[in-house]
């Protein structure tokens, strides 16, 4: 009988989408505490580094079999927690002055300013934890490679 999680050496599972999720809202503080602007910088990068070493500790322990995968995987729903939570803290964020399209666009109907500005916003997390994943991916993949020689 084969366990659909277990890799055909052994050597490791593959994480369900659950426990996936669990490692990206690792993320979740810093983006709280930032756009509430809660901590300083020197927390604040710490509230951002530590995620990603956690991600980084929990595939090389589990023995992931294909970290870039699984973290890439990490990554984008980061990206998405991220872009909810700044969608949430929206208002606080900016205090009442939302950032505004400007040039050609400024005339626009602010349906369109509100669309255009929180569209991209939440893009832009989204592709910056895809960005952050393949990245710690790719540290994971060779500290594991280094690891296993």
């Amino acid at each position: 009988m084969h366990d659909r999680g277990v890799t055909r050496a052994g050597t490791g599972t593959r994480p369900p989408l659950w426990q996936l999720t669990l490692l990206a809202a690792l993320g979740v503080p810093r983006a709280v505490a930032h756009d509430l602007e809660l901590v300083g910088s020197g927390v604040n990068t710490l509230l951002a580094l530590a995620p990603p070493v956690c991600w980084v500790l929990v595939v090389l322990l589990a023995r992931i079999p294909d970290p870039l995968r699984t973290l890439t995987k990490v990554g984008a729903c980061h990206g998405v927690l991220l872009g909810a939570v700044h969608q949430v803290l929206w208002r606080i964020a900016y205090d009442g002055d939302p950032p505004r399209l400007g040039g050609d666009l400024a005339g626009l109907p602010e349906v369109a300013h509100v669309v255009i500005t929180r569209g991209f916003a939440f893009g832009s997390s989204v592709v910056t934890g895809v960005l952050v994943g393949v990245f710690v991916g790719l540290v994971a993949w060779g500290l594991g490679y280094v690891l296993r020689r």
